[in-house]
């Protein structure tokens, strides 16, 4: 190998490092926060997936322009581990749509929550009658009902993000066996 090809290489699995295994990270790391609730860092791991995701595309780059220039597209393995990529990819794109499910639904399920602590608990208590409690106490059953529907499609979203990140994490996997194979 000349000096380019060994340039572009340290490139490719310099990126495949620093970016495959953070976004990884990230991914995995989100059903974890979606159970406890916790929309903030749920954003903050969506919002890391969605940058790690798109920069992952220069190990594909990277790796491309490799074996362009070692001759190599012809090798089955090459191709094998393209077509994984795109499949990984095309993965990454479902969780990130999953993950943000998954944040609208805390979301919404927070701000219901906090719309119900501020109701009154008792008719009177702030002037109001037994009528406009009771319509109150309606209203509560409504939001309540909400927050439950909205903490179900999280958990939904959940399972999907765990399963699908540990099939894209398995891809991954492979894709690394490939390259250290050969």
């Amino acid at each position: 190998m000349s000096f380019g090809d060994h340039v572009i290489l340290w490139l490719h699995v310099t990126a495949a490092v620093f970016t495959i295994g953070p976004g990884t990270a990230a991914i995995m790391s989100t059903p974890r926060y979606i159970r406890k609730r916790n929309p903030v860092v749920v954003r903050y791991l969506f919002r890391t997936t969605r940058i790690y995701s798109v920069a992952a595309l220069l190990t594909l780059i990277f790796g491309l322009i490799l074996t362009g220039m070692t001759h190599k597209f012809s090798q089955w393995w090459i191709s094998a581990s393209l077509t994984l990529f795109v499949v990984a990819f095309v993965l990454l794109v479902i969780i990130m749509r999953d993950q943000r499910k998954a944040l609208t639904a805390l979301e919404v399920s927070a701000g219901a929550g906090v719309a119900e602590s501020t109701r009154p608990d008792r008719a009177g208590s702030t002037g109001t009658t037994s009528a406009q409690a009771a319509a109150a106490g309606t209203a509560s059953g409504g939001a309540a009902a909400t927050a439950a529907a909205d903490h179900h499609r999280a958990a939904v979203e959940r399972g999907r993000i765990a399963s699908l990140g540990g099939l894209t994490a398995l891809i991954w996997l492979v894709i690394l066996v490939f390259m250290v194979w050969q």
